[in-house]
């Protein structure tokens, strides 16, 4: 019984023959199979790979797609390259887990935050290893934190997926004192400059 399910598995999607004799419906079949395997083996493995990804998550994607494209046009054997690809995802799973129970591991795969601005100075050494220029910051800057001016700005990181986070300073508060004519009180007003 084992068998005749294991022949037909193989007859329906060409794994018997020769790969110059795969139909297009069989190697449709495969592109289906492997799309399937593919999303199960990433859902269970890493929920990061639907999220804002690091280098450590790019790299595991593109890995993914060129070993299972070869189960799709049969340059490598249809089962080993399904388990190969499980084999990445699993072993993506434990480096991510490494990397949230051991700091030090986190920082090997994932690197760590870029300092850019600190109490609205721009951090040179910063832009310098994060090969931004001062128009990439000014672009983050209007775009993460609606403002212009870096000296507005508290703390801005490149973040280790390449996101740059930026802290506003935080908005002084002046306080008015009016006083109106005798005998009325004096109307205090507080605004944010």
């Amino acid at each position: 019984m084992v068998q005749l399910v294991w022949d037909s598995l193989g007859a329906l999607l060409g794994l018997t023959g020769e790969i110059e004799d795969v139909n297009a419906l069989q190697m449709a079949l495969r592109a289906v199979t492997i799309y399937a395997f593919t999303l199960t083996i990433v859902r269970l493995g890493s929920k990061r790979f639907l999220g804002k990804a690091t280098a450590f998550d790019i790299i595991v994607g593109i890995m993914i797609g060129s070993v299972m494209s070869r189960a799709i046009n049969g340059s490598a054997p249809f089962f080993p390259t399904l388990a190969a690809g499980a084999a990445m995802i699993g072993l993506h799973w434990i480096f991510a887990g490494l990397a949230f129970h051991t700091s030090w591991f986190g920082t090997l795969v994932k690197g760590n935050p870029v300092l850019l601005i600190r109490d609205g100075e721009i951090q040179q050494e910063g832009m310098q290893r994060a090969n931004l220029s001062e128009n990439d910051l000014a672009e983050a800057l209007r775009l993460q934190a609606n403002l212009t001016d870096p000296s507005k700005v508290r703390l801005a990181y490149l973040e280790r997926d390449g996101s740059i986070s930026v802290i506003p300073a935080g908005r002084e508060l002046h306080v008015l004192d009016v006083s109106v004519e005798e005998g009325v009180q004096t109307v205090r007003v507080e605004f944010e400059r």
